[in-house]
């Protein structure tokens, strides 16, 4: 279950990063596509086919709720013991990503559609979130943890490429209007996926049990009683809330949730606006989104750029370079002379520059906040931070994308129909440049005071050390405590204080910081 001394090597990093083939791929295909083809093939509306993927990540998000907290306690029993409290959840998702392929089927109801994606939503959520928690497990140096991530987000890339690519080119080969190439694409991701996953698990490891928890693990007892079970759920919705206390996390989901539900109102509506407002086809409209291949070069160069100009900078530059391709996308659609070939090749490439470092860069940060919850909690949470990232993520994806079918049914679209009326072209472009313009803008404006980066986070987990190893408090540094208060978001003379017997700090005991 753990290593002692591992090295954070290039082939460690590949193998840990191949389950975002899974994370990347699966959700950027059934992003791009999903919607098209429920709505073309299928013969839903665009509500029914939207209400599959809202209520489907609803309740998925209340699912990865628990799941992270069930993670972080999962040492507690005999297969946690055996396999892991994080990678035994990788080694039973594997065989069950095959259920992808079912997205895919033709001819089938709502209720089928509706049941399938809620189960591969569920076993998703089973393997990234506990997967997600990696890094952290694996190493403390921001050096190897960014390798770690580098890696991932490169084959990541690479998974959001071939989930562009491979349909583009079976609906060349099948036909527009040919359902068999989205099921062919479902089956070969589902073994990709599958693969994928259980290299992940045969590569990792995880810390050695800290004493605190082989302390819990002999003396805590289970809960029996109705009360106390809901007492636990209550602590445990609590923890989930404290979470939200600690400053440096508050501005990375803002920024993440933000971007990234700016990026799948984009690529919901992509396809649509392709077929639709340009009139190319849907094939086409593959090949542009496949300009993710920029991606793979590009997150390479993101991994050195974030450890020489920080997160901040990356998020600055990733925003502008979409903002200004959605201004050419617009400046394409209201003068038709610019509707060439290789001036939306062109734009499609620069915008999958911007789209692969804002995808890059949130997962890159997300292992260095549990180090900061540390100064406030003494506890290391990573599952509770990985849930709540995924909760907020798939809730604001699964209100988006409703609102996305929504307006597009009330502005008139015809589902099935290759010709639409110019109200519902009017919404599509609405939704593409207003939708992915204003959600990008909030996010630009987070991630200019986002000041977590390599050297504030070296200067803070060397005082977190200092602090373990018994050092006074009173002997911080100035410069030092500025960065701890500014990340944490509370007074450094009431941080560290002696942990509770139970759940997190208690907000009434800490007073944040000016």
């Amino acid at each position: 279950m753990t290593r002692k001394n591992k090295k954070i090597t290039i082939p460690v990093s590949i193998g840990y990063g191949l389950t975002d083939i899974m994370g990347g791929g699966a959700f950027t295909v059934i992003g791009a596509w999903l919607l098209f083809f429920y709505t073309t093939f299928v013969g839903l509306s665009p509500v029914e086919a939207a209400s599959i993927v809202a209520i489907a990540r609803i309740v998925d998000a209340i699912v990865s709720l628990f799941m992270g907290s069930f993670t972080d306690h999962f040492y507690k029993n005999a297969l946690g013991k055996k396999f892991g409290r994080r990678r035994f959840f990788l080694l039973i998702g594997a065989p069950l990503m095959l259920v992808y392929t079912l997205l895919w089927l033709d001819g089938m109801g709502y209720g089928f559609y509706l049941a399938v994606y809620l189960a591969f939503e569920v076993i998703a959520a089973m393997v990234l979130i506990p997967w997600e928690t990696l890094p952290s497990e694996m190493t403390k140096d921001f050096n190897s943890r960014t390798k770690l991530s580098t890696c991932r987000m490169f084959l990541s890339a690479t998974g959001t490429f071939l989930a562009t690519f491979i349909p583009g080119l079976l609906i060349s080969h099948f036909g527009e209007h040919n359902a068999n190439a989205y099921m062919i694409n479902g089956v070969v991701f589902a073994v990709l996926f599958m693969l994928c996953v259980f290299i992940s698990w045969k590569v990792t490891w995880e810390r050695e049990l800290t004493p605190e928890m082989l302390a819990e693990l002999e003396s805590k007892a289970a809960p029996k009683t109705f009360i106390e079970n809901m007492r636990m759920v209550g602590g445990l919705f609590k923890d989930y809330a404290s979470t939200l206390k600690v400053r440096a996390f508050r501005k990375h989901l803002a920024i993440y949730l933000f971007s990234f539900t700016g990026k799948d109102v984009y690529n919901t509506v992509f396809v649509f606006f392709c077929v639709y407002c340009l009139n190319v086809s849907s094939a086409f409209a593959g090949s542009l989104l496949s300009m993710s291949i920029v991606g793979l070069p590009v997150t390479l160069l993101a991994g050195l750029a974030i450890i020489k100009f920080g997160p901040s900078r990356l998020y600055v530059f990733a925003y502008s370079v979409m903002l200004l391709c959605l201004l050419g996308f617009f400046v394409v659609y209201q003068f038709p002379a610019w509707n060439t070939i290789p001036t939306l090749i062109g734009l499609a490439a620069v915008y999958q520059v911007g789209r692969c470092v804002l995808e890059f860069t949130p997962w890159n940060v997300f292992p260095f906040i549990p180090d900061i919850d540390e100064m406030i909690t003494r506890q290391r949470r990573e599952g509770l931070f990985a849930a709540v990232m995924t909760f907020s993520r798939k809730t604001t994806v699964a209100i988006a994308t409703f609102v996305v079918g929504v307006l597009l049914q009330s502005g008139g679209y015809v589902k099935g129909s290759q010709v639409q009326p110019q109200e519902a072209i009017t919404m599509i472009a609405i939704l593409l440049f207003a939708g992915t313009g204003c959600l990008l803008v909030i996010a630009l404006w987070q991630a200019l005071t986002f000041h977590l980066n390599k050297q504030t986070h070296k200067i803070f987990v060397d005082e977190v050390e200092r602090l373990k190893a018994h050092g006074a408090k009173q002997d911080v540094d100035p410069k030092t405590r500025r960065i701890v208060e500014d990340l944490t978001g509370y007074r450094y003379d009431q941080l560290w204080n002696d942990p509770p017997q139970a759940g997190v700090v208690p907000a009434a005991n800490l007073s944040k910081a000016n």
